[in-house]
């Protein structure tokens, strides 16, 4: 399905304008909360510019087609191996097409690595996630992987590139951009209208790890790293066993002994640990909040909530704006006491420590209402 996004300008405000064609491409497994944000920082960019500077279409890559005369392209991908389908094999070529014609590239989370794939990232700077920095470092020397929140790299007689590795630092990057195009008051502008109290460096680092990480094994530490990295598209347990250099028994061995949980119940829980933060302390509505917790629809996040909870997520935004919030103390999953609770009760204890860390930074985002 393709989604055109505009905000609000008539015709001739659209003449007056130079109007900026950006396609916001999903590969499979792609988050939509980042082309979401995508589309509504721009959205908000054209309300206070006062036209259409920016229309916005969003769609899969099956739907897009990389001829168009796109004057952005934001390909976004998941933190996976790179898929070989046919779909996807003309897909490097396209961006090297658009690279020849100077299209800005954005490559988000995953997106990146395609944008590496087709080589055009030999020698440029490019985001990636904490957890694979270093593997990518050895993989692809010729590439310039940084660790913080966004890149935008420009080159004399090149096209722009930018990146970023997590979606809730996506419009820390279009703001950086938007401060480029059209100056940096607009930018803080519309960071304000946003809700974000200013505007980012792209070398700001995310939070650290728990100080409870230290004491863990390593591999069991960088599996929780992964799982607090990647909780808007969760991974496989085979996959977080394979990018820690474990078979599937060992790390539910690791998990067991030292969280008292399977690795799926301690993921699920720390996802729904993080959905009851943004139900909270956000402006996301209920769905957002699903997807950007890795919950496919609303009745599967819905069901999981409730056993979690013993509340569906409308009772608790619809109890929290009524100033009813939760007493402290009040936030542990309803399995964690009583051992029970659609997987997500397990770890116990353990879970609380783990939740925070590397994604406490994405909930401080969401809580200033981006979504």
């Amino acid at each position: 399905m393709k989604t055109s996004m505009k905000a609000g300008p008539t015709a001739n405000m659209k003449a007056e304008l130079d109007t900026r064609q950006v396609a916001v491409c999903l590969l499979p497994g792609a988050s939509r909360l980042t082309a979401q944000l995508v589309a509504e920082v721009l959205q908000g960019a054209n309300a206070l510019l006062g036209g259409l500077c920016y229309q916005v279409e969003v769609a899969p890559l099956a739907s897009t087609d990389l001829a168009r005369p796109w004057d952005q392209f934001w390909l976004v991908a998941p933190w996976r191996s790179l898929a070989d389908s046919a779909a996807l094999s003309t897909l490097p070529g396209g961006l090297r097409a658009l690279a020849q014609r100077r299209v800005l590239l954005g490559g988000l989370e995953g997106g990146a690595l395609w944008l590496a794939a087709a080589g055009l990232l030999d020698g440029r700077r490019a985001c990636a996630a904490d957890w694979l920095l270093p593997q990518l470092q050895q993989q692809q020397p010729g590439v310039i992987w940084t660790p913080g929140l966004w890149e935008l790299d420009a080159r004399p007689g090149q096209a722009l590139l930018a990146s970023s590795a997590r979606p809730l630092a996506v419009p820390d990057l279009l703001l950086a951009l938007l401060a480029r195009e059209h100056g940096l008051a607009l930018a803080r502008r519309l960071a304000a209208r946003l809700g974000l109290s200013g505007l980012r460096a792209h070398d700001e680092r995310l939070a650290e790890q728990p100080a409870a990480h230290a004491l863990m094994p390593p591999r069991l530490a960088e599996a929780l790293a992964l799982m607090q990295a990647n909780l808007a598209e969760p991974l496989p347990t085979d996959e977080v066993s394979r990018l820690v250099g474990l078979s599937r028994r060992q790390l539910e061995r690791l998990f067991k002994q030292h969280m008292d949980s399977l690795p799926s119940r301690h993921y699920l829980q720390l996802r729904l640990q993080r959905s009851r933060e943004l139900l909270q302390r956000s402006g996301q509505s209920i769905l957002q909040v699903a997807l950007a917790c890795g919950f496919a629809s609303g009745a599967h996040f819905s069901n999981a909530y409730r056993a979690a909870f013993g509340c569906t997520p409308r009772d608790e935004r619809a109890r929290e704006l009524a100033g009813l919030r939760s007493p402290a103390g009040g936030g542990e999953l309803a399995g964690a006491r009583t051992g029970t609770g659609a997987g997500a009760g397990a770890g116990g204890g353990g879970g609380a420590g783990a939740g925070a860390g590397a994604d406490a930074e994405a909930g401080t985002l969401a809580a200033r209402n981006v979504g």
